[in-house]
């Protein structure tokens, strides 16, 4: 990879950082700025872009619940939007005719469809990435946008599939084979540990068993390591692995927001892409009404609605493939390449103040939310307990079982992901599904007075700031104690009003002396 590219894309992050942005911005500017210099994407660079956006899509399957896929919320709003905007799309570029713009004056009607199919798309990199940049991409809305997001990355295959005049092999239906293959690589992945194995084995089930099998018989190789790593995903390994994997994939997806920015100049397509700008924040607000009309909660269908308000690299492969075809002229390509670049721009820091914005729109969401809504978005209860832990991972369990084993002291567990709770109810913990950075959950939670202690065990500090002001806001006279990964985080709780702080490393380390000296003295 040119030297170049690692030198640009390291001080665009640093620069979108020193501006409280999310790095991917600052990668988007790198690229633009590279392309200025008169860079141009290299094979290094596209084959790192694609394989970052392949082990994205393999570890959103191992961390998705497929039955989340199968909710009627999920299908129902990415199938009714997909309709609505490419409509709405193709009547808001052929108004643009009346104001003589040349590439809309020459455009068509089956032209118009087209781009308001492609921008119809949100992007599933942007999405997920913007997610994880919050440690939210398990909460309810996270899992939701995740969902919408599949449902239109599989209308894509099917678009991709009968426009290409390729459609699948008949071998394609072999694929089916992967079912009940899919227990024999659980137990492969359980049985092989940790270390360079398990990389090897999670690049192998993405590229191999995933991408190019499924490219092997015609169908897209995404969807491909997608649905693999939903196979793989009841593993117990399985989030080990999802972890394992961040590194290697987080690096890699610098080169795919480096090509995007290499892709596109600003030139005289630059007013008809700022134009297409205008779409975004309707494109959010739709997503946001047909998700509170399936009767989800306000901040959930703001969220939601938020994090999918970008066009899609997909739209741009879409783009590619009519201008191929001759159904799309390339200076709309470039056009739509452009607008890609800068709705990822755009949206990045709409995204992360989306908590400030449903603080001040939440009041009116509310007054048109209806009732009936999921598990994971209702009423939460924890009567009769004495003690309640926020995060229920390993920090938290342990909390948790040492409340309720040595100390006899009733207690209830808070966790985000519906699959922990599930497998935790099982194994007999007591554990409600709620999201402790919600503003809604805390009004929606109902704790008793005679709570004494609640332990924040969240593992990222924003989670844990965040229900502190939930805390100190409701006037809870509870104890509040905070577990930090960070010495510099120690002080951050103790302002917020946290009562005991333990920093985990540190605490380790002076249990493992303590036992040590206790073992001697013995």
């Amino acid at each position: 990879m040119e030297p170049a590219f690692i030198v640009a894309a390291f001080a665009g992050g640093l620069g979108a950082l020193a501006l409280r942005l999310p790095p991917l911005v600052g990668f988007l500017a790198a690229g633009f700025v590279l392309n200025a210099l008169g860079y141009t994407s290299t094979p290094t660079l596209e084959t790192a872009a694609d394989l970052g956006v392949t082990l994205l899509l393999f570890t959103i399957g191992l961390k998705l619940d497929v039955r989340s896929l199968l909710r009627h919320q999920v299908w129902g709003a990415a199938t009714v939007h997909m309709v609505l905007s490419t409509v709405f799309v193709a009547l808001f570029v052929g108004a643009l005719k009346f104001t003589g713009l040349a590439m809309a004056v020459e455009a068509g009607w089956p032209t118009l469809l087209l781009l308001g199919f492609a921008l119809s798309f949100s992007s599933t990199v942007f999405a997920v990435k913007a997610l994880e940049a919050r440690s939210e991409s398990g909460s309810f809305y996270g899992r939701l946008a995740i969902g919408v997001l599949i449902a239109q990355d599989v209308f894509a295959v099917v678009f991709l599939s009968a426009s290409s005049g390729h459609p699948p092999s008949p071998w394609a239906a072999g694929l089916l084979l992967l079912i009940p293959a899919a227990p024999l690589l659980r137990l492969l992945l359980d049985r092989i540990g940790y270390g360079e194995m398990q990389v090897l084995f999670g690049v192998a089930a993405a590229l191999v068993a995933g991408h190019a099998l499924f490219e092997l018989v015609g169908v897209k190789g995404d969807l491909g390591a997608l649905v693999v790593g939903l196979l793989l995903g009841p593993s117990a390994n399985a989030a080990p692995l999802a972890k394992t994997l961040l590194s290697v994939k987080d690096l890699l997806l610098v080169g795919f927001f480096l090509s995007i920015g290499l892709t596109a100049l600003p030139d005289a397509g630059s007013l008809l892409a700022g134009l297409l700008l205008l779409l975004v924040p309707l494109k959010g607000a739709l997503f946001t009404a047909l998700f509170l009309g399936l009767r989800l909660r306000g901040r959930t269908s703001l969220l939601a609605g938020m994090t999918l308000s970008n066009f899609s690299e997909f739209g741009l492969i879409v783009a590619a493939l009519a201008a191929s075809q001759g159904w799309l002229s390339e200076d709309w390509l470039v056009a739509l390449a452009l607008a890609v670049a800068l709705s990822f721009a755009l949206s990045a820091p709409l995204n992360a103040a989306g908590e400030r914005v449903y603080r001040r729109v939440g009041p009116w969401l509310a007054r048109h939310e209806r009732t009936g809504q999921p598990e994971g978005d209702r009423p939460i209860h924890v009567g009769g307990a004495r003690a309640v832990v926020l995060g229920m991972g390993r920090v938290g369990r342990g909390a948790y079982e040492r409340l309720v084993r040595e100390y006899a002291v009733p207690t209830v567990g808070v966790e985000h992901d519906p699959v922990t709770v599930r497998r935790l109810r099982l194994l007999g913990y007591r554990v409600v599904e709620g999201d402790a950075t919600d503003p809604d959950f805390w009004e929606r939670l109902n704790l008793d007075p005679k709570v004494w202690l609640v332990v924040l065990a969240m593992p990222h500090q924003r989670g844990n700031l965040a229900a502190l002001d939930q805390l100190h806001g409701d006037g809870l006279r509870a104890m509040i104690a905070g577990v930090v990964t960070r010495e510099e985080e120690i002080g951050e709780l103790r302002e917020r009003g946290a009562d005991v702080v333990f920093h985990l490393y540190g605490e380790a380390g002076r249990a493992l002396v303590d036992d040590a000296v206790d073992r001697l003295d013995d």
